[in-house]
């Protein structure tokens, strides 16, 4: 399969039992899987080991958990797939997957403990070192939003400050690199990193530690519900979120992996989700620096499963019984546009910057004006929906030497300018 300058995949739930999947393994089933992936011409999906399954004891990582993740990974490979690894779950679809030596009566934060963080360093980079050798291996995500349990609003939250959240993500990717030299290891936060001045995952933890950046884009966030499915920002969230994510790298050429995004109904209407799934990615493709674009998710949830929230049933480019649904099609079609050089990416550099105060760069307390319906987001979105290209730049970085010239900007515009 030839390799677009921009990749397209998707995130892999399995068809048979989820996640739990992993309880059962079926290689054939995962083949079969991988070849409804591979007949849209995507070219990598993200996967996700349970925590629990394949770390049971704080000293025990269980050898034919692992073996069945390379196998995964090879028949993967076998379909032109690449696959990035996600390690620690975690948290999946509204469930907590943690394994009894950080509960109840084990009951130890994950985030401080001096054991369980060792634990997760050994786990992690045990699973990099068995993949080191694949080469369509492309790394490991410390854990899919692993920041949800640091606060509000999860019932029984690992309080840890910025400062440890920093420790934390650093140790763990660097457990990853140094099992795994030169791979894209990284973390992912949602959106809450972005946009609540009181969560300790910050926006310069994002886009400074780990080999890129990692945005998910759920427009379930008050996007949506404020400026409707057809609404122009919601078809811009994602862009919003890329660019959003460079005002705080401190490369200008970091990449930046829009590793989720989905078309959650009712919020997007079954009918409309192809057609949001398009305008979606024609916006994050105007954006310069995007490493690729993961979709969620590749098949639907069973209904057989008990205690989804309802959107997370429907959110497949496959249905339960393997059908492509058209928005499969919308998504393949972008990624064989792109892969023919009929879209022309990277974009143009956006030269243009609406200036934002989140307060300090690196804690961010105001982050609350980068949220939907805050003055930096709703400013932001009127000049990319009138037609404008906008960047983001933070306010105490307008004057730091070469920063705006590093990145093409000619002009700043403040959000005042905008009311």
């Amino acid at each position: 399969m030839s390799r677009s300058p921009v990749r397209f995949g998707v995130n892999y739930t399995p068809r048979r039992g989820w996640f739990h999947h992993w309880l059962d393994f079926a290689l054939d089933d995962v083949r079969a899987d991988f070849d409804d992936i591979a007949s849209l011409g995507l070219d990598h999906v993200r996967v996700f080991p349970l925590w629990p399954v394949f770390q049971p004891n704080r000293t025990l990582v269980r050898p034919r958990a692992v073996e069945q993740l390379v196998a995964l990974v090879d028949a993967a490979g076998e379909r032109g797939l690449d696959v990035a690894v996600d390690g620690l779950q975690g948290h999946l679809s509204s469930f907590d997957f943690l394994p009894s030596w950080v509960t109840t009566w084990h009951r130890r934060n994950i985030f401080t403990d001096p054991d369980v963080v060792e634990a997760q360093a050994r786990y992690l980079a045990e699973l990099a070192g068995a993949l080191a050798d694949r080469p369509n291996f492309l790394g490991m995500t410390v854990g899919n939003e692993t920041d949800q349990f640091s606060g509000e609003p999860h019932p029984d939250p690992d309080r840890v400050t910025a400062e440890e959240a920093g420790r934390w993500l650093s140790r763990l990717v660097s457990a990853c690199e140094a099992a795994a030299p030169g791979r894209a290891h990284l973390h992912s936060s949602y959106d809450v990193a972005w946009y609540d001045g009181t969560h300790p995952f910050t926006p310069a933890h994002a886009a400074r530690i780990g080999a890129m950046t990692a945005v998910h884009s759920w427009v379930f966030n008050g996007t949506a519900q404020r400026h409707g499915a057809e609404g122009a920002a919601t078809g811009l969230h994602a862009a919003y979120l890329i660019e959003l994510s460079k005002a705080w790298a401190l490369d200008p050429a970091r990449p930046v992996w829009l590793q989720e995004v989905g078309a959650p109904a009712p919020h997007v209407p079954p009918g409309r989700a192809a057609a949001f799934a398009r305008t979606t990615l024609l916006n994050a493709l105007d954006c310069q620096g995007l490493w690729g674009v993961t979709w969620w998710c590749s098949h639907d949830v069973s209904r057989a499963l008990a205690d989804f929230p309802e959107l997370e049933y429907g959110l497949g480019l496959f249905t339960q019984e393997g059908r492509p649904k058209d928005l499969a099609g919308a998504v393949a079609d972008v990624a064989r546009e792109v892969r023919e050089g009929t879209l022309a990416v990277p974009a143009p550099v956006r030269r243009t910057a609406l200036v934002v105060d989140a307060g300090d760069v690196v804690s961010a307390p105001s982050r609350g004006a980068l949220a939907p319906g805050g003055v930096c987001f709703e400013a932001w979105m009127r000049m990319a929906s009138g037609g404008g290209r906008p960047a983001v730049v933070l306010a105490q970085r307008v004057g730091e030497e070469g920063h705006l010239a590093g990145r093409g900007i000619e002009e700043v515009v403040g959000v005042e300018q905008l009311r």
